[in-house]
């Protein structure tokens, strides 16, 4: 990870050794499938022109020796490019490549089982890996990217069976890249989109200039365990119209406060916190390890604010609030047919929306210091809210309808956890501050067998 030694101290039996000045670009043409590449410790480059590259083949292994660079030198978009399988990097530092937005350096392409472990991939614009099918993302350092650390998405989508284990991810989007395109969901520590199937774990997720880990459009089946995710510029999991999660054991600390203060500071009551749930819930009907969105035994500190479950009366499938304007729920096929009159009738009506839904918060510990600079008394909350539904004309979700469902009939519960400092609860709308005796008694009914600075009791 960051500010370890890497490499691969010598070459392996039956490995080509490539040192610098050698063109690694032509080694790897020449060679068959399944060749292992060594190269020298010293700084390795690409040809002279933005689409020099290294094109894999199926096998191929590329292992770095202490002090090995491949550097792009601001010149070349990406280092590793082809869909080829089955591919290894291991032990290089690679940096200085200028990948376009939303492209990736290392597996540009999303070819399926590269492993990737050990390196360092930093200094890069774009996201400084791409991914695909059965990808294993292990101990890497994944630092000061343009965009993203881990851009998880491949082009029609279809990723499945992801590993991120044990890497150090930070300082990535030093593009600002929200600030570039406002409203993109285009940055953050890793993103995911349409992934069936990840296991995050053990990883050092801190520092990003945004998201920490964003899931964003269709992802299932997600294990987030063990992680360490602190000081990110905003969420530090941010898990978007997407279903069933395992969110366990892990450490969130002083996650959103930049984003909390700049919100607060404008009179912006929105609960910014550092798990942020956003038309996302469990769904038994797609095969998971889990049917619910079930987050457990995690440590919060010191974060702008805890958990918010949101859902927007206005963004379902087909309209024109929807932001993933080209994707449906995992439910509906075709797109068009979430419109009136069939939208308002089940099972449409129903299965139209991304539901914030079978959300279980339970055996947490809460605490924030309530002289956090500029709280406003806008920080420390936890939340279960919508909107007041009003577009488009043909909507059935008008009104307070999801507000009252998200809040009663989702099937959203919090119970078991430990709070200290004053925190409050947002439930409903953004309108309805409650006190934790009003969070518990009825109608809300939240938080049974939690403890507020005192041991847990029922």
């Amino acid at each position: 990870m960051c500010g370890t030694t890497v490499g691969v101290p010598s070459a392996p039996e039956g490995a080509q050794v490539v040192e610098p000045g050698i063109d690694l670009t032509d080694k790897t043409r020449f060679s068959p499938p399944g060749s292992t590449f060594w190269l020298a410790p010293g700084t390795h480059i690409l040809s002279s022109d933005q689409f020099g590259q290294v094109m894999p083949k199926d096998g191929n292994v590329y292992l770095g020796a202490p002090g090995a660079v491949l550097d792009g030198r601001g010149l070349n978009r990406a280092a590793f490019t082809t869909p080829a399988k089955d591919v290894v990097i291991r032990g290089l530092t690679i940096r200085g490549f200028v990948a376009e937005r939303d492209q990736g350096v290392v597996n540009h392409d999303s070819g399926e089982r590269w492993t990737i472990e050990g390196n360092v991939i930093e200094d890069n614009e774009g996201a400084g890996m791409m991914t695909g099918t059965g990808q294993r993302v292990i101990g890497n350092c994944l630092r000061n990217n343009g965009q993203y650390g881990i851009n998880a998405y491949r082009f029609g989508g279809g990723l499945t069976d992801l590993v991120i284990e044990g890497n150090e991810i930070s300082g990535n989007n030093t593009g600002d890249w929200e600030k570039k395109v406002p409203g993109c969901g285009c940055s953050g520590g890793a993103k995911f989109w349409a992934v069936n199937g990840a296991d995050i774990v053990g990883n050092w997720v801190h520092g990003n200039h945004g998201v920490g880990l964003w899931a964003d459009t269709n992802n299932n089946d997600f294990l987030i365990e063990d992680n360490l995710i602190e000081d990110n510029a905003s969420e530090g999991l941010f898990y978007e119209i997407s279903y069933n999660l395992e969110l366990v054991g892990n450490t969130f600390r002083r996650n959103a406060l930049v984003q909390g203060r700049t919100r607060a500071a404008k009179g912006d009551n929105f609960p910014v916190a550092a798990v942020y749930i956003s038309e996302s819930g469990g769904e038994p009907r797609l095969p998971a390890r889990t049917s619910q969105i079930d987050i457990r035994g995690n440590m919060f500190s010191d974060n702008w604010s805890g958990i918010t479950l949101w859902e927007n009366a206005d963004r379902f499938c087909n309209s024109p609030a929807n932001t993933s304007t080209l994707s449906c729920t995992a439910l509906v096929s075709p797109t068009p047919a979430c419109s009136d009159p069939g939208i308002k009738t089940e099972p449409l009506y129903g299965d139209c929306r991304w539901k914030t839904q079978r959300v279980s918060v339970h055996q947490n510990t809460f605490e924030f210091d309530s002289t956090m600079e500029g709280c406003l008394g806008l920080c420390g909350r936890m939340a279960v809210l919508s909107n007041y539904g009003t577009f488009p004309a043909w909507s059935p979700y008008r009104g307070a309808v999801v507000s009252e469902a998200i809040t009663f009939r989702q099937d959203n519960r919090w119970y078991d956890n430990q709070y200290y400092g004053p925190w409050t609860f947002v439930a409903h709308d953004t309108s309805r501050r409650l006190t934790a005796e009003q969070w518990k008694a009825a109608p809300y009914l939240q938080d049974t067998c939690s403890g507020f600075g005192e041991s847990m009791t029922c």
